[in-house]
């Protein structure tokens, strides 16, 4: 279950939302409501970015594709880094 309040800025009121995850396949899922993705700007192609801070909640921040872009380079920087010669070994 996560609860959380959310200000909406369209009803310039807080809103408390207690949701429950719900089965998907093998998994659990959240389901956002639409007034939620409207506020945040989100959709079927956002990415999304999940962290913790505590390991006791969860933060969701939408990501643009310029920064998803940037994360997906550094990323793959430091796994040629790491693996460059298993790499060009594998290129032959």
């Amino acid at each position: 279950m996560v609860l959380h309040w959310i200000y909406n800025e369209f009803t310039e009121r807080y809103v408390f939302m207690v949701k429950k995850l719900v089965k998907h396949g093998n998994s659990l899922a959240l389901i956002l409501d639409r007034p939620v993705l409207d506020l945040l700007h989100i959709n079927e192609e956002t990415s999304l970015d999940i962290s913790t801070v505590d390991g006791k909640s969860l933060q969701i921040t939408p990501i643009s594709e310029a920064e998803r872009q940037k994360q997906f380079s550094k990323a793959l920087k430091k796994v040629n880094k790491k693996y460059k010669h298993t790499l060009q070994n594998l290129a032959k």
